[in-house]
């Protein structure tokens, strides 16, 4: 390894941005900006599974009179949802050839943060595509995102090994309405409302909808001008974003946007985390880690954990009728 000095400079300059590197994710998708400013990028400290308890049944309440007996019937009310660790990657590597290409201090430090912002944006941009996705890219080993925890057919499917097609399991089971025609500005505040109020329970309610391309443009378009208010934390942290009872409205489409195009996400993020583990939350991982046979300096990005839920029932997804 012919630029072993430059190992110690390079560790520490990665070691320093890392923590920038899962900020930076963080705010790079409007869901999990959201997580983060509720706290809900919850950290794992071990085991083989990520577990989210859930209460999903009632006990016994009698009325009654004097003497009445008063009946108690033992029954299970909680239960769990297990997923799994997922992990991720990516690589930061300098040949000796470019440092000596860029050698003294100053150009080797830019040398430095060029790879290392490069690693940022691919850790940011390959993470807002997994949220949208059902856990089976890369051989299914990428996180379960949106399109599995909040699915299409919610009547199909395991979700955190739970199996929603199993009778006694339709607790489990989120909304999904699909249009029977192509949604214009005229149908989709209706099918917004019904969708809405079907996710309503006392206090809780959507707080979040994402929307791509078509969808979003629809509702634009059904607004009047009067009617457009605007959510300003999301729109200073670059999201665009308008609100639609109490709830923000976000646009995720256009280009690197990753929210398919005729869907429309109601999120009730109060049940929905990003669970990441301690050891491996955007981290440089492996130690010295150091190229055998090149000549060359190599570190790595890591992150291990899974997208998780604790509430199905609250959340929702509308879905145009393709043309």
């Amino acid at each position: 390894m012919a630029n072993a000095n430059y190992n110690e400079i390079f560790t520490t300059t990665l070691e320093n941005r890392s923590g920038k590197i899962a900020d930076a994710v963080s705010k790079n998708n409007a869901l999990l900006n959201r997580l983060r400013e509720k706290g809900h990028n919850r950290l794992v400290y071990g085991g083989s599974k990520i577990l989210e308890e859930l209460e999903y049944g009632e006990g016994d309440m009698s009325w009654y009179s004097g003497y009445d007996s008063i009946e108690y019937t033992p029954k299970q009310l909680f239960t769990a949802a297990e997923y799994s660790l997922k992990l991720c990657a990516v690589p930061v590597a300098v040949s000796g050839e470019d440092l000596l290409k860029n050698s003294g201090k100053y150009q080797i430090m830019d040398l430095f943060e060029k790879r290392i912002e490069n690693a940022q944006k691919t850790m940011c941009n390959k993470m807002s595509e997994a949220i949208y996705g059902d856990g089976t890219s890369a051989g299914g080993k990428a996180i379960g995102g949106l399109a599995l925890l909040v699915a299409d057919a919610p009547e199909t499917g395991t979700v955190g090994g739970i199996n929603r097609a199993s009778s006694g399991n339709e607790f489990w089971r989120n909304q999904s309405v699909t249009a029977t025609a192509p949604f214009t500005a005229e149908t989709l505040r209706p099918a917004m409302d019904k969708m809405y109020l079907s996710l309503c329970r006392g206090a809780d309610k959507p707080d979040l909808i994402i929307a791509g391309n078509a969808m979003y443009s629809v509702f634009e378009q059904s607004l009047a001008a009067l009617q457009r208010y605007t959510e300003p934390k999301l729109a200073e942290a670059g999201f665009t974003a308008l609100r639609f009872k109490g709830a923000d409205v976000v646009f995720d489409g256009g280009q690197g946007g990753n929210c398919p195009e005729s869907k429309m996400y109601f999120l009730n993020t109060n049940y929905i985390y990003l669970r990441s583990h301690k050891d491996r939350h955007m981290k440089v991982i492996g130690g010295e880690r150091m190229a055998v046979n090149q000549d060359a300096i190599y570190k790595i990005v890591g992150w291990a954990g899974n997208m998780t839920m604790s509430n199905a029932a609250l959340q929702g997804v509308l879905i145009d009728k393709s043309e």
